[in-house]
């Protein structure tokens, strides 16, 4: 029998030149090597916790009441619920492909197995970007609490170390100080990395169900009259940080009503970025076909649940129109005239952005890794410890520049993130999901999206109808990162690449 015989029928499959795809067999077999090989640890309880850690953030904090009083009122609560439900589409894809290709790399691996390599390098590419841009946006954040927190206790850093402020240029140590604690403790293990991050989330969610059950006491009915607020038109912007689709149909938006629920579940989706990066963590999961959808699906659930029991108590303690975008939640227990509560959300919030930050740069060190060890990038980054069995080359590498980032840069500059990039990656995966199930039927998979391809296309819809709800210029940003990624790939990855 001849070798070509003796290959898996998906390996045979294989498409030629910028298009050609790694089989799974083969990505599977990558991971057995010792020198590339991660250090499986993770348990389904572990990758629930990351999944919080990250969804849950300022957004819980913050987006709530900013969301309510300018878009929704008091049917947050049902954006929330449909923001969820977009995610759960997508999320149920991510649980097919992570339990059938358990590799690091999360969308960049499922793409490579069923897109081919052009389509996977273009997503690998956009991922690194945002995850970067995200944890220094993070850092930033963090250091503003800390430095708030130090005011108030009569410390105070040089300015020339508290960042760049209002046209007031600076270096912001303690951002900086933050990222490189992070990647130290990432490259001394993912078992360390999940303890860290278990502690740490377990005081934010304390502190989120504490706001829930104190704030509870404090609702007024009346504050829920209308629960859907009457919709008034908005003007129409004509400039690239108008939404596309405004500039590509001209109508002008309208803010309450049904359509504000609509509206506002394009804003809160944002605050549930992240359950995606559980599946870059399949590889170091001792069971993935089992635990990495447990994973996906109750990190999901759980922050879903948080979020509309927050905006309930919140738009219940204070009028939605009487809120504010800044802290809602801290200036709603002000309100009511229990300050003790608001400091203690504003020290949730504080710890809370450290473990968003320590995810990130876990979810862009395994993408980058997964990259490296295909050719894509230097092979020289997809070496693992000999002791801790970590990526501590590239974990080092992008921590480095991401510190160097959030040091220097405004958060002002940093606030927009590259939301595309996410919903890019869901509509890559759901995609991906409809041709694997064509073209390897044979696969075994330990959880299967249902209802395919309804689902993976009622993902694709979904994502790509907020991504049109994005601003022109962040399309724009994602189109120049995407030529520099071209020119990157068609320069050094296509030549280096190790798949035949």
């Amino acid at each position: 029998m001849s070798t070509s015989e003796q290959q898996p029928l998906g390996e045979r499959r294989g498409r030629r030149g910028i298009f050609r795809t790694k089989s799974v067999e083969q990505s599977i077999r990558d991971t057995e090597e010792p020198e590339h090989a991660l250090k499986k640890s993770l348990t389904a309880f572990d990758l629930t916790v990351f999944g919080v850690g990250v969804v849950i953030g300022t957004g819980i904090f913050v987006l709530t009441g900013k969301v309510a009083k300018e878009n929704a009122g008091p049917s947050v609560a049902l954006a929330f619920v449909l923001a969820g439900v977009v995610c759960g589409l997508a999320a149920l894809c991510y649980a097919e492909f992570a339990s059938t290709v358990p590799v690091a790399g999360s969308a960049y691996t499922f793409s490579y197995a069923s897109l081919g390599e052009l389509p996977a390098w273009i997503i690998g590419w956009d991922l690194i970007l945002e995850l970067a841009l995200g944890c220094a946006v993070v850092a930033v954040g963090w250091s503003g609490y800390i430095q708030s927190l130090m005011d108030n206790a009569g410390w105070h850093l040089p300015v020339a170390l508290r960042g760049t402020h209002e046209g007031r240029f600076g270096f912001d140590l303690l951002a900086c100080i933050l990222v490189l604690v992070l990647t130290s403790i990432l490259v001394l293990g993912m078992k360390l990395s999940s303890r860290v991050t278990a502690v740490v989330v377990a005081i934010k969610v304390t502190v989120v169900l504490i706001v829930i059950i104190v704030g509870a006491f404090f609702i007024t009915g009346s504050n829920y009259e209308p629960f859907i607020p009457p919709s008034h038109s908005t003007t129409a912007g004509s400039d690239i940080k108008a939404p596309l689709i405004q500039l590509m149909f001209g109508f002008s938006p309208s803010n309450f009503g049904v359509m504000g629920i609509f509206s506002a579940a394009a804003v809160v989706f944002f605050a549930f970025i992240g359950f995606d990066i559980v599946a870059t963590a399949a590889e170091e999961t001792r069971n993935p076909q089992r635990d990495v959808p447990r994973g996906i699906l109750g990190s999901l659930a759980i922050c879903t649940l948080l979020y509309v029991a927050v905006s309930v108590v919140v738009t219940g303690m204070q009028k939605y129109s009487e809120l504010s975008t800044d802290a809602p939640l801290a200036d709603a227990f002000k309100a009511t005239g229990h300050p003790f509560w608001a400091g203690l959300i504003s020290f949730g919030a504080a710890v809370g952005l450290t473990t968003v930050c320590m995810i990130l740069l876990l979810g862009q060190s395994r993408v980058f890794f997964a990259m490296s060890r295909d050719g894509l990038l230097p092979r020289i980054f997809s070496r693992v410890h000999p002791k801790y069995g970590t990526p501590y080359r590239s974990t080092i590498l992008l921590g480095v520049v991401v510190a160097v980032l959030a040091g220097f840069t405004s958060i002002d500059v940093l606030a927009e993130l590259v939301n595309i990039g996410t919903l890019f990656a869901f509509v890559v995966v759901a995609l991906g999901v409809i041709i694997l199930r064509r073209t390897r039927p044979d696969l075994p998979r330990a959880f299967r999206t249902p209802l395919v391809p309804l689902v993976p296309v009622l993902s694709v819809i979904a994502s790509v109808w907020l991504m049109l709800n994005l601003t022109a210029e962040t399309w724009l940003r994602f189109a120049a990162w995407m030529v520099l990624g071209f020119g990157l790939y068609f320069v050094y990855g296509k030549q280096h690449s190790r798949v035949p």
